[in-house]
C-alpha cells in the first residue's frame, strides 16, 4: 500500500468516506469549541459531560437500536449541561458538581447496558466508538448536531470571549452569565454527542481538548486560535483515519479506528509542542545577545 492509497484512495470506500466526512466536520467544530473550553478552564466539566452522555447512548440503543444513539445522547447531554451549569451557579464547587454528575450518570448507563442480551459488545461500542460503521442514515444527524454546536458558539462568540477574560466586566456590560454558560455547556454537550457516537464516550474528550491546546502553542493571537484549532483537528482526523487504514489493511494489524484517531490527535499535539519548545530555545540566544552587547558597550 502506498502513502497515496492511505491518504486519498482509502476514502473512495463508502464506509471510509462517511467516517471522514463526519470526523472532519466534528473535528473542526470541536476545535473551535475547544478553544473556549481551554480559555475558560472547563476541561473537567467537559469530562463530566462525556460521562453524562453515556446513559443516553445506552437508553437510545436499548429502545431504538443504532438509530436511537444520537437522540438519546442529545437529550442526556443537554440535561447534563443544564444540571452542571445550575450546580455550579448554586455555589457548589465545579469539581464536586462534575463528580456527582459523572458517577451518577455513568452508573445508570452501565445498568441499562447490562440489561441487554449482548452486554460486552454493546458496552465496547458505546465506550470506544463505531466510526467505521456509521450508517448512511446517521451521517446527516451527526453533521447537524455538530453544526448546531458551531452555530451556538458563533452567535455568542464575542460575549463568550469577554466572559472568559473578564467575567466581572462582562456582567457589568449587561451580558447574562447564566445564559452564556448554558449556551457554551450546551455546545460542548452537542460536540460530545457527535463524538461519543463516533470515537466513543471515553475518547471524545481528546477531540475537544487537543486542538485548542495545540492552537495555543501555534499562535498567541486570539482570533487566530480558532482557525488554528480547526486546522489541527481536521488534519489529525484525516491522518488518524488514514493511519488506521494503512496499518489495518496494509500491515494486517487490526487496530480500533476511534482509538487510532485519538492517538494521532495526541501525536500531533506532541509534535507541535516539540516544535514550539525548539522555536523558543532557538529564539532565546538572539534575545540575549543585544543585552550582552549593550552591557559591553557600557563598560567601554
Amino acid at each position: 500500500m502506498t502513502v497515496g492509497d492511505a491518504l486519498f484512495g482509502a476514502f473512495a470506500l463508502p464506509f471510509m468516506g462517511r467516517a471522514l466526512l463526519v470526523l472532519l466536520v466534528l473535528a473542526v467544530v470541536a476545535g473551535v469549541v475547544g478553544v473556549l473550553v481551554n480559555l475558560r478552564g472547563l476541561e473537567f466539566v467537559s469530562d463530566g459531560l462525556t460521562h453524562a452522555v453515556f446513559p443516553g447512548l445506552a437508553i437510545g440503543l436499548a429502545v431504538a437500536g443504532t438509530a436511537g444513539l444520537v437522540p438519546g445522547a442529545a437529550i442526556a447531554a443537554l440535561a447534563g449541561a443544564v444540571a452542571l451549569t445550575m450546580l455550579m451557579r448554586a455555589g457548589i464547587a465545579s469539581d464536586a458538581a462534575v463528580a456527582v454528575v459523572l458517577t451518577a450518570t455513568f452508573s445508570v448507563g452501565v445498568i441499562v447496558v447490562s440489561r441487554g442480551s449482548d452486554y460486552a459488545s454493546a458496552l465496547e461500542e458505546l465506550l470506544f466508538g463505531r466510526v467505521l460503521t456509521i450508517a448512511p442514515t446517521d451521517v446527516l444527524p451527526l453533521v447537524v448536531v455538530s453544526l448546531t454546536a458551531a452555530a451556538m458558539v458563533g452567535v455568542t462568540l464575542k460575549q463568550q470571549l469577554f466572559r472568559a477574560f473578564d467575567p466581572a466586566a462582562s456582567r457589568a456590560a449587561g451580558d447574562r452569565g447564566l445564559a452564556l454558560d448554558l449556551v457554551l455547556n450546551g455546545a460542548i454537550a452537542l460536540v460530545v454527542v457527535a463524538g461519543a457516537s463516533t470515537v466513543g464516550a471515553l475518547l471524545v474528550l481528546a477531540l475537544l481538548i487537543v486542538p485548542g491546546a495545540a492552537a495555543r502553542l501555534v499562535t498567541r493571537r486570539l482570533w487566530w486560535l480558532f482557525p488554528a484549532a480547526a486546522a489541527v483537528g481536521a488534519v489529525s482526523a484525516w491522518l488518524g483515519l488514514a493511519t488506521g487504514f494503512a496499518i489495518s489493511v496494509g500491515a494486517g494489524v487490526d487496530l480500533p479506528a476511534g482509538s487510532t484517531v485519538v492517538a494521532v490527535f495526541v501525536a500531533v499535539y506532541a509534535v507541535v509542542l516539540a516544535l514550539r519548545l525548539l522555536a523558543d530555545r532557538a529564539s532565546r540566544p538572539r534575545a540575549v545577545r543585544p543585552r550582552v552587547a549593550a552591557a559591553g558597550a557600557g563598560e567601554r
